[in-house]
């Protein structure tokens, strides 16, 4: 969580990222305070117990910065229909989230300073506080504020993973349902058994278990709910990966088609290294923008080669790609000799029904070119000259 709440402090700073950023700064922070030495040091402090009141305040705040992050994904749909449902909630939410956040952290702070029994510190609050109304009083006011929030984000995410199609997200948004089920079932469960105990004085061991058991349930939502948002997020960063990997197969055919264009890229090429690591566009971005360089660049060469040597080239291999692959070597060899421009020369190129398609075929043509030679290039041409 902590490493997560770093990642995305430096990821941007639109409404989502803030909202997430939030989000995972509180909960870290509340994970934090769970650990023995946090724990006691804060408990043994001026503030007798005060890491109780620090993991309340941190675990509300994620909750209201998720609340937040509902409310500008689910906010902006059409006035009709099951989304519109979703966005009416999400815009109650956003009326209501803040003030009620607020006014249970003061009503909480009131009660654990004056009614709650902090005589000595704790070191596991709930089941040192059973049968103490005080801390009941305290913790339902919390727990009651933890479970509504749950239950929001709960209903919000069921009904996004019910309409949602792509795959990856799909389980992510069922994995972030599931631990907001278990924060429902934890912050009701854990209250019930506060009223209960209330009027059935617990032994201290069973009391213990019942905090161990629903901790336990509580650690399993925070991994559910780290998984359920970065399931989706692999998905981005694997598309991101497949084009930087694309780019840097594409990168030596497309550096020698800008070169013979200038006039085509947007901005010269930059070296192998720069291209790679640069940071102000997207490598999805950039890979489309190559593509059009390359449609582009192809189609100029169509003016500075005979007719027939795509003829040629088909006939020197069995593969299309690699085909294509000799016909372009061939045909920047032509230009670099001073092939004058004439008339459009047969080409053939496969129909891409979508983006993956396409790259996937200048993949494999740019592997073919790399290893294509200029003798193999003069060859087709001197071939393709004597058939015209």
């Amino acid at each position: 969580m902590t490493a997560v709440a770093i990642w995305r402090s430096i990821g941007g700073s639109d409404a989502r990222r803030r909202s997430l950023w939030g989000c995972f700064l509180g909960f870290s922070i509340s994970l934090w305070t769970k650990t023995e030495v946090v724990r006691i040091g804060l408990n043994n402090s001026s503030i007798t117990d005060a890491s109780v009141l620090l993991k309340h305040y941190s675990a509300g705040a994620a909750l209201l910065a998720i609340m937040y992050y509902i409310v500008a994904v689910y906010g902006h749909y059409p006035a009709d229909g099951e989304m519109a449902r979703a966005a009416r909630a999400s815009r109650f939410i956003h009326l209501a989230a803040t003030k009620t956040a607020l006014a249970s952290f003061a009503l909480m702070t009131v009660m654990f300073f004056t009614i709650v029994d902090r005589s000595k510190p704790s070191n596991h609050f709930v089941s040192d506080h059973a049968g103490q109304w005080g801390a009941t009083a305290y913790m339902t006011v919390f727990y009651v504020y933890l479970g509504c929030s749950s239950a929001n984000c709960l209903y919000q995410w069921a009904g996004a993973f019910r309409r949602e199609e792509r795959g990856l997200l799909r389980v992510g948004l069922g994995m972030m349902a599931c631990s907001m089920l278990l924060g429902v079932i934890y912050a009701f469960g854990r209250m019930l058994a506060m009223w209960f105990w209330l009027a059935v004085q617990p032994s201290e061991g069973v009391a213990q278990k019942v905090e161990s058991s629903t901790e336990a349930m509580q650690l399993l939502l925070f991994v559910l709910f780290a998984l359920g948002v970065s399931v989706p997020a692999s998905e981005k960063g694997l598309l991101r990966v497949r084009s930087w990997l694309s780019l840097a197969r594409l990168y030596p055919m497309w550096r020698e088609l800008m070169e013979a264009f200038p006039n085509v890229p947007m901005e010269p090429p930059r070296s192998r290294f720069q291209e790679l690591t640069r940071r102000d566009m997207d490598a999805e971005l950039r890979l489309d923008r190559w593509i059009h360089d390359v449609a582009d660049a192809i189609e100029k060469l169509r003016h500075h080669v005979p007719n027939n040597l795509m003829a040629a080239a088909k006939e020197s291999t069995d593969h299309s790609a690699v085909a294509q692959a000799y016909w372009i070597k061939a045909a920047l060899a032509a230009k670099e000799g001073g092939a004058p421009a004439g008339s459009v020369a047969a080409f053939e190129q496969p129909v891409a029904t979508d983006q993956a398609g396409e790259v996937a075929w200048l993949r494999r043509v740019a592997r073919a070119y790399k290893k294509s030679n200029p003798g193999q290039a003069q060859s087709l041409l001197a071939a393709a000259g004597a058939d015209a």
